[in-house]
C-alpha cells in the first residue's frame, strides 16, 4: 500500500495534521500493520493536495508555527474506495530480528537468549497495547484487523517461548572456539 493511500485511510476517520497521521502509525489503529514516517507522509500529503484528494487549512497556534490540518475530499474518498477495492499485494515480512536469527550460529548463546527475551517483551507489549484498544467502540473491520494482529503477536510469542530452547540449546552444546 502506498503512503498516499495510507494517508487517505487515516483522513477517512477525520481531519488530521501530518503529526496526527504519523501518530496513527506509531501508536494508533494502524500501528500493528502499516508504517509511514514524516519523510514519506508530507510528500504524500503534498501530492494528494495537488490532486485535490485532500484540502489543507492552516490553523494559527499561539507561540508555535501554524498547524496544517488536512481533510479528505470526495475525490480522495473515491481514491480510497478504489484502493481498498483493488486486489491486495502479497504480504512481505521484513524483520531484522529474523535475519539475525538466521545467522544465530554467529552469536554467543547469551546474546541470542537476550535477543529472544527482548522480542518476547516486544510481543507482550504489543498485546498490552492492543488489549487497551479492544475495549473501544470499533468498526467491524477495525475489530477484525485488531484480532488478526493479536493472533499474530500471540502466535509469535508462543513460538518463541516454546522453541527458544531448541536454538539456544543447540548453540550451547557446540564446541567453544577460543577467540
Amino acid at each position: 500500500m502506498d503512503v498516499k493511500t495510507l494517508c487517505l485511510g487515516v483522513l477517512s476517520r477525520g481531519d488530521c495534521s501530518g503529526y496526527e497521521i504519523r501518530k496513527a502509525f506509531e501508536e494508533g489503529p494502524f500501528a500493528h500493520f502499516q508504517d509511514a514516517g514524516f519523510g514519506s507522509i508530507y510528500p504524500a500529503l503534498k501530492k494528494l493536495t495537488d490532486d485535490a484528494a485532500v484540502t489543507c487549512v492552516e490553523q494559527t497556534q499561539e507561540g508555535r508555527p501554524d498547524k496544517k490540518v488536512y481533510r479528505l475530499t470526495s475525490t480522495g474518498r473515491q481514491m480510497l474506495f478504489d484502493a481498498v477495492n483493488a486486489k491486495p499485494g502479497e504480504d512481505k515480512l521484513r524483520s531484522d530480528f529474523l535475519f539475525i536469527l538466521f545467522f544465530a550460529e554467529l552469536l554467543p548463546p547469551r546474546d541470542l537468549d537476550r535477543l529472544i527475551d527482548e522480542r518476547i517483551a516486544y510481543h507482550r507489549g504489543e498485546l498490552t497495547c492492543m488489549a487497551k484498544v479492544a475495549g473501544m467502540d470499533l468498526a467491524p473491520g477495525e475489530r477484525f484487523t485488531l484480532g488478526y494482529g493479536r493472533a499474530y503477536h500471540e502466535a509469535a510469542l508462543t513460538y518463541l517461548e516454546d522453541h527458544r530452547h531448541e536454538l539456544v540449546g543447540t548453540l550451547l552444546s557446540r564446541p567453544q572456539v577460543a577467540e
